[in-house]
């Protein structure tokens, strides 16, 4: 299923809008792009349960730590596939910059995951998990030797 033009214009239209509220330090606005009972999955664990708690954590952030931050290179989806015409799965990468860097440090770099229903006729983000790009350790490519030799 391929979606039609409208619904991957909305989509590339709410991604934009969850990128300048994150440039904007916006919790509200940034939240606003999920749905009321969404669940937000950090690149480090972190779960977070609905609307409300999307903007208070990433609000707290922009207030301290990540202010004036934005993102990079994403979060324009890199993969969109629809599985109904109402529930797509998008993929994106991208890093935050932060306020002292001029591009984000390689190790900054993320890929997530993101479900995304169709709501009265609007899109909106249900799922996002989050985790760092990393190459694989010592011990996967051990691994993978091991495995690689056994086939």
């Amino acid at each position: 299923m391929n979606g039609t033009h409208e619904d991957r214009q909305a989509i590339l239209r709410l991604f934009d809008s969850l990128s300048k509220a994150w440039g904007e330090g916006n919790g509200r606005a940034y939240a606003e792009c999920f749905t009321e009972d969404a669940d937000y999955v950090t690149f480090s664990g972190q779960h977070l349960k609905g609307r409300q708690e999307i903007d208070e954590v990433h609000q707290k952030l922009w207030d301290g730590v990540l202010r004036e931050s934005k993102l990079v290179a994403g979060p324009t989806p890199t993969q969109l596939r629809f599985l109904t015409p109402e529930l797509a799965i998008a993929q994106a990468t991208g890093a935050v910059q932060l306020r002292f860097h001029k591009k984000p440090p390689t190790g900054r770099y993320s890929i997530n995951t993101n479900v995304l229903v169709k709501v009265n006729g609007e899109w909106k983000i249900s799922a996002f998990h989050n985790c760092r790009i990393q190459k694989p350790g010592w011990i996967q490519r051990m691994m993978m030797r091991s495995n690689s030799k056994s086939s």
